[in-house]
């Protein structure tokens, strides 16, 4: 029964933002970006054995609702961004929380603020739409399941997605790194002001970039992009960790550490990153793509 009602809460949820994606146009912020999350699902589509692929393909051609945006993504690699083509839409404000786990911690002292995380997060929807993928009986619902997981997967990877600051100007976090504002290059070299997450979304800027109308990046930019991932992170390689592929819990807390270790060590507001911050970040980012 209450595995029932999360599936109908889902399909519920993306009823009621169907007319807000035929009339709102979206401001994006993603995990990963469009490119980011392509190239995770790029490296997890080759993982997979023949008859899982058949599987997934399989429900990934159904035509569930929003049927404007899920006939965008018919393969396992445009999958990725389905989620985040809901996110801009006030009507889906509800999925939001499901894109991350705010785990707050202090550099200053400040108490750590209530309720963080939130109960309804990345970590709980994985589980739950696992489950429904593992168990339903609904076509449908596996198929808006693995739509979720294929992204979510992605999102659980990216240290800024699990984790936010909290000091004495942001006694509730700074979102994951969306309040701290640094300088980088931008197009042709000029300096631009950026926010720390959107930096890390964008794999420190080397990721496959949203083209305009916040179309995703041509499927030729993304398998060189994921190969320069898995270099020097290889499927056999013990610290990636691949032998336990659903303990979402302890994927967040990898991320939760390099939140805290790397993405915001030595960042503070109108900061330009180090050339040695963006070679360790990059190395990251690609690692945990990886």
């Amino acid at each position: 029964m209450q595995n029932e009602s999360k599936r109908r809460l889902f399909k519920s949820r993306i009823a009621i933002g169907i007319l807000g994606i035929m009339l709102c146009t979206p401001s994006l912020s993603l995990g990963w970006g469009f490119g980011g999350h392509m190239m995770v699902a790029a490296i997890a589509f080759e993982r997979l054995n023949p008859h899982a692929k058949a599987q997934a393909m399989a429900l990934l051609a159904r035509p569930i609702k929003p049927a404007d945006v899920t006939a965008k993504s018919k393969d396992f690699v445009n999958a990725a961004h389905w989620a985040d083509e809901l996110r801009p839409f006030a009507e889906f404000d509800s999925f939001k929380p499901f894109h991350f786990i705010d785990q707050p911690f202090s550099i200053d002292g400040t108490a750590l603020p209530a309720g963080l995380p939130e109960p309804d997060n990345i970590v709980t929807a994985l589980e739950d739409n696992l489950n429904i993928l593992k168990t339903s009986t609904d076509k449908d619902a596996q198929a808006q399941a693995l739509r979720f997981i294929i992204p979510f997967v992605a999102d659980v990877h990216n240290p800024l997605h699990c984790a936010t600051r909290v000091d004495s100007d942001h006694r509730n976090g700074d979102q994951g790194g969306n309040l701290l504002k640094i300088i980088v290059p931008g197009a042709g070299g000029a300096l631009k002001t950026t926010n720390l997450h959107s930096y890390w979304d964008g794999g420190i800027g080397t990721f496959p970039k949203t083209g305009a109308s916040f179309a995703p990046p041509p499927l030729s930019e993304i398998g060189p992009a994921a190969a320069k991932a898995m270099q020097g992170n290889p499927d056999t390689n013990p610290a990636l960790k691949l032998d336990d592929p659903t303990n979402f819990d302890a994927w967040a807390r990898e991320s939760f550490a390099l939140a805290q270790n790397v993405a915001y060590k030595g960042m503070t507001n109108g900061v330009t990153p180090s050339a040695a911050y963006d070679a360790e970040a990059l190395k990251v980012a690609r690692q945990r793509v990886a």
